[in-house]
């Protein structure tokens, strides 16, 4: 997969109309491979719930279960060891790899992610599927890339294609699936992008819909809109979820942290403890295990009182930290949303018993926190619109969906709290050493979009003390597409098509964002 700059430019004239056909046939391949995912999980749920009540028929058998359960957590450790890429949601490994600061290996990751994933679900960890399902999409578009030997450039939107495949396929949610490869992924915005991720995405859902079916994940009943004399509640309610996702946020970290730094655990150690804990809360309060998507349906039937409502919340936020902080293979984005959906639940029953607030807004409440929970979490406020309203069915509910996203966003922010996977990309690069991407000296195009406010707005481009390896190839202006020279001026929104070696693939990235974004120093020749 070796090709010379002239080649990647000629290529790069048709990459539009290429990267449509290619982003299909990614949708197609991640489309299965989830789907295949998605039904295992579902077998490890019900196998699960058999296995439970089986066990807890004699001291006997419930001891056995929990020897499994050690069995289980030692073989998930074993593919750790072997593959420590599936360790977590598998989100921050792709950011990294979209950066060039993290490169995967497609297959390896594929097999050990989906059995360890598969595992710790059986198992009854507090996991998702979609991160797992978001890294295994990517894998495959990867796979796509390395077999029809792609270049560097074309793998780039072809991972994309595969984490928007991955979510949409995971979630039913094709814009969803978009939305988040655009805005968390890829962090850059081109016409040939978003064609190809929905055409992955749209590709995806209809494979996965065919044999699971289009229902929404949620299956929750509204009975219309939040009244505005409300909304002032609405806005309460942002800013708690954005006060409590900053936490989430730091929990997180610390929880990860705490694990690593007892000497005495490895890969495998580590799993004990919540492998363990899932055995506890499986003969306990089962509902607990797993993603808790049954959780979300019996809050929206107010099945618990205020205080068992509370004591379930901190439990299931106890055992999510520790699932996740182990490194088991499996996400936190499900996990997350129902977090969130516990908060709006006790936030509105508070509001029934002391404000007299309808009972039948409950359910909108539950709606309006996963989102901004998710939101002040992961902070894509965009995603998690859509996401929402894509997993719940419902269109009705836009506008105070985007107020108590806005609230949590900018609670968060003023927090100081750093987005959930670009601060466990950082501690995942820490930990390995931050080694640059060792695929050798091909050329690849890399897209970045000045930003108001940037340190090389409104300057000429010979004015600028650009990245070592790094060739500035054309500006795109609008429609127009100028060819760069010394006396250039570079103007805000204005997207750079940048060419470089893939040895220095991070450095770059790093070194351009700094001048396209607001906040850095002025560098200058």
């Amino acid at each position: 997969m070796k090709n010379n700059t002239p080649k990647t430019l000629k290529r790069a004239e048709f990459l539009p109309v290429i990267l449509i056909g290619e982003g299909i046939a990614v949708g197609v391949v991640s489309g299965l491979v989830v789907l295949l995912y998605r039904v295992a999980l579902k077998y490890a749920d019900e196998w699960l719930l058999l296995i439970l009540r089986f066990m807890k028929k004699s001291p006997v058998t419930i001891a056995i279960w929990f020897l499994i359960l050690l069995l289980l957590a030692g073989i998930v450790g074993r593919l750790l060891r072997w593959e420590p890429l599936i360790s977590g949601s598998g989100i921050p490994q792709l950011e990294g790899e979209m950066t060039g600061k993290i490169d995967q290996c497609w297959w390896r990751v594929l097999l050990a992610k989906f059995a360890g994933g598969f595992l710790s679900l059986l198992g009854g960890l507090s996991l998702g599927r979609e991160g797992p399902s978001i890294q295994l999409g990517a894998m495959a578009g990867k796979g796509v890339s390395r077999i029809t030997g792609r270049d560097i450039t074309e793998e780039k939107f072809l991972l994309t294609c595969g984490a928007s495949a991955g979510l949409s396929a995971a979630f039913h949610a094709p814009l969803a699936g978009v939305m988040f490869s655009v805005e968390e992924v890829h962090k850059s915005f081109s016409v040939s992008l978003l064609l190809s991720a929905m055409c992955a995405s749209v590709t995806a859902d209809y494979i996965s819909s065919e044999f699971l079916g289009f229902d929404p994940v949620f299956d929750l009943k509204l009975t219309g809109e939040i009244p505005t004399n409300l909304y002032w509640m609405v806005l309460i309610l942002g800013i708690v979820l954005g006060i409590l996702g900053a936490c989430y946020n730091s929990l997180t970290l610390k929880t990860q942290k705490l694990f690593r730094s007892i000497s005495c655990l490895n890969e495998t150690t580590r799993l004990f403890l919540p492998f363990l804990m899932a055995g506890v809360i499986g003969f306990t309060i089962p509902e607990l295990l797993g993603s808790g998507h049954a959780l979300v349906m019996k809050l929206s039937q107010g099945e618990w009182v205020l205080g068992t409502l509370v004591v379930l919340f901190l439990l299931k936020l106890a055992f999510s930290l520790c699932s996740f902080g182990s490194g088991a293979p499996g996400g936190i984005f499900f996990p997350l949303l129902v977090l969130g959906a516990m908060i709006g639940t006790i936030f509105a029953s508070l509001g029934v018993q002391y404000l007299g607030i309808p009972q039948q807004y409950v359910s909108n409440f539950i709606i309006l926190a996963m989102a901004g929970y998710f939101t002040a979490i992961v902070r894509a406020p965009i995603t998690g619109i859509i996401l929402i309203f894509e997993m719940t069915g419902s269109l009705s509910q836009m506008l105070s969906l985007s107020i108590v996203s806005i609230a949590a966003y900018v609670t968060a922010t003023l927090l100081k709290s750093a987005p959930i996977y670009e601060s466990l990309l950082d501690n995942l690069l820490s930990q390995r050493g931050q080694k640059e991407n060792s695929l050798g000296g091909e050329r690849l195009l890399m897209e970045f979009v000045i930003r108001h406010g940037s340190p090389i707005e409104n300057r000429q481009i010979c004015e600028i003390a650009w990245p070592k390896d790094c060739l500035i190839v054309s500006i795109q202006r609008g429609e127009k597409e100028i060819l760069p020279k010394g006396e250039t001026k570079l103007l805000p929104s204005d997207m750079l098509v940048v060419m470089t070696s893939s040895r220095g693939e991070g450095k770059v990235y790093d070194e351009m964002v700094k001048l396209c974004h607001p906040g850095s120093e002025r560098r200058t020749e």
